[in-house]
């Protein structure tokens, strides 16, 4: 099938898939508590249940494994296929948006609501063009079978439980990073940062109250400094790209010093926040500003401070380069930080490198520059996807070049004309792993 065809298929059933998009955005699949068969919550294992009903529809074969991640198959061997792996959770909404976050809405052709670009618009376009190829007869050599996880955005769990009970795709890609195929992920580690200080300067602090995530740039602090009241102001951007946000806790920070709110050690404390931490994203300020050329350059994101009775506490979050480790990052940042700090790590994810030269990964780019007409040379990402967890994986859009910093705030938003052209770049791709031999 050529890529005019593709896309006029797209385009013809156009309402039909918004249709069946929207189903799954109204499902609120945030993370929730454990409870039977619902293992990160009945969110989750709603939209599970939801999207297996849907492939049902479209004359699939479905399945849900450990509770953990549901599956959508095309053809009928388990053991040796192709995979297409998304997730359907999402992270919460939030405050701040000017449409309802959990319905898809449009405007001006641009699409409005969570998850429609992380991940539940590919993921279901993925679904619908592959619907579209079978209805229209397409035959394939190999399997395909979608995968839709339930926990990627804390911490991808899912995958494990998965694995417990399926084999993993002979190879595939996960639609949830950026155009076109991206063979390396950085690692990631978050460090939580306790400095010890007096009970008599803290008095000078009350609790910090405001939405402090290890998914975002934190935008709205409010506390009283010295009974005084003060209300700091960001702006919110997912932490892979803190440069595109304001962070309310450097500016707090700033704010505290330069109009001497606090004093002593607490001021002393503040200043070392703006110095290693304010506007300086790359590591520069803590004496780790690491790089390379597969993937640039290291980035740093303080996404949470709070007061104890006898310390400040700070959460950052690292992405270092590929050609680095954990532990040089963990050696520069123990120099950085006040004397009397304890440092521990709170997550860590290693990197992932595949080999930019793999026929697969040349497959998947002269996929997509044959229907986008963009240039298909792989890159690296910022980001942490399945790709870090299932093996045989690559990540494989859904963002363009230049989109950057829309998921995880408020308004997350994907342009109808992308949300399409996605679903034909996967038509074709599945088409092209389908009758690999």
């Amino acid at each position: 099938m050529d890529t005019k065809t593709i896309k006029q298929l797209v385009a013809d059933h156009r309402d039909e898939f918004l249709d069946a998009l929207d189903a799954i955005m109204q499902i609120q699949s945030v993370k929730g508590e454990p409870a039977p068969h619902a293992p990160f919550g009945k969110g989750p294992r709603a939209v599970l249940d939801a999207v297996v009903k849907l492939g049902q529809q479209y004359g699939f074969q479905t399945g849900i494994v450990n509770d953990a991640m549901a599956y959508v198959q095309w053809g009928d061997d388990n053991d040796d296929y192709v995979g297409i792996v998304g997730h359907l959770d999402v992270v919460p909404a939030g405050d701040g948006w000017s449409y309802p976050p959990f319905k898809l809405s449009e405007k001006d052709g641009r699409f409005f609501g969570r998850g429609v670009l992380d991940n539940k618009g590919a993921s279901i376009a993925s679904l619908y063009g592959m619907k579209l190829l079978k209805d229209a007869g397409v035959k394939l050599h190999r399997t395909v079978r979608l995968i839709f996880g339930s926990d990627e955005e804390s911490g991808s769990a899912d995958v494990p439980l998965y694995l417990k009970q399926e084999k993993a795709p002979r190879f595939g890609f996960t639609p949830d990073c950026k155009w076109p195929v991206v063979y390396g992920e950085r690692g990631i580690v978050n460090y939580q940062i306790k400095t010890p200080l007096p009970h008599s300067s803290l008095d000078q602090l009350s609790d910090i109250v405001g939405d402090q995530a290890m998914d975002h740039v934190p935008d709205e602090l409010t506390v009283a400094l010295n009974g005084k009241p003060l209300t700091v102001k960001g702006r919110r951007t997912p932490t892979n790209a803190p440069e595109m946000g304001e962070n309310a806790i450097t500016w707090l920070a700033k704010d505290a010093v330069d109009d001497d709110l606090v004093q002593g050690p607490l001021k002393a404390y503040f200043q070392w926040v703006v110095d290693a931490l304010h506007e300086k994203h790359y590591g520069e300020g803590l004496g780790i500003a690491f790089e390379d050329a597969d993937s640039g350059k290291l980035i740093v994101t303080p996404y949470k401070l709070t007061k104890q009775d006898d310390a400040m506490v700070l959460e950052v979050a690292m992405r270092y380069p590929v050609s680095f480790t954990e532990a040089d990052v963990t050696a520069g940042l123990k120099k950085a930080v006040p004397a009397g700090s304890t440092i521990t790590v709170v997550r860590s994810i290693p990197g992932v490198m595949h080999d930019k030269h793999d026929p697969f990964i040349a497959e998947l780019s002269k996929v997509y520059e044959d229907v986008t007409g963009l240039d298909g040379t792989p890159l690296t990402t910022t980001g942490a996807t399945y790709a870090r967890a299932m093996p045989n994986i690559v990540a494989y859009g859904p963002s363009f070049p230049g989109q950057k910093g829309i998921a995880h705030k408020q308004d997350e938003w994907m342009d109808e004309k992308d949300l399409m052209l996605n679903m034909a770049v996967y038509m074709s791709a599945i088409i092209a792993m389908g009758n690999q031999q």
